[in-house]
């Protein structure tokens, strides 16, 4: 007998609920309460809007969030294409070469990359939280995209050059368009982390 998939679906959707939608729904609950009392309040935001030093720090982690999506994505998405053109063995090593840095704990990772700024007698600033951000992001820019890619139906290409279209314009109107899927999820896995990202700036 065959099993339905919404029954093979219910763990995944407990999971969702439990470790995605709940902890959101009590991040919400709390920010409209009251710390002492526990009643309903604006305060919490209203102090937040009124506190330029909170405010200012909210903008400018926006603002590196975004800096640093687009840096990931200006350099994974070249790199991705490259692996997904590669041989399959020699792409699925440097995928994992890519992938392997996520393994060890970020903090463990920007203090290296401290010590690499102090060997090199680099100053630390702007240039070097930058650097940071795109080392400990990058990864997960490049898998979601490379597997977009790696799965993009080859016959759409064909159509399009057996129709005139030029390398250039295939790329563009086929490639690009098809991979978007991966590209958002990469966009999503970088500047929601970012956003929040504290250690680097910190170090």
């Amino acid at each position: 007998m065959r099993v339905k998939r919404s029954t093979w679906a219910l763990p995944y959707l407990v999971f969702l609920i439990l470790f995605v939608a709940l902890p959101l729904v009590m991040i919400a609950v709390y920010a409209f309460r009251d710390a002492q009392t526990g009643a309903f309040t604006l305060a919490n935001f209203t102090k937040f809007f009124s506190t330029p030093h909170d405010l200012n720090t909210f903008l400018y982690s926006i603002q590196v969030a975004f800096i640093n999506t687009l840096m990931c994505l200006l350099i994974a998405y070249p790199a991705a294409w490259i692996l997904s053109k590669s041989s399959f063995n020699r792409s699925k090593i440097t995928v994992m070469l890519f992938i392997l840095p996520m393994w060890i704990n970020m903090l463990i990772r920007t203090l290296a990359t401290v010590a690499l700024f102090d060997f090199l007698k680099m100053p630390l600033g702007e240039g070097a939280l930058y650097f940071g951000m795109v080392y400990n992001f990058l990864p997960f820019m490049i898998y979601p995209i490379y597997n977009s890619l790696e799965k993009l139906d080859n016959s759409y290409v064909e159509a399009a050059q057996d129709l005139g279209a030029t390398p250039w314009k295939v790329f563009w109107k086929v490639t690009v368009p098809l991979s978007l899927p991966g590209v958002w999820s990469g966009v999503l896995m970088v500047f929601m982390p970012t956003i929040s990202t504290f250690a680097i700036a910190e170090l």
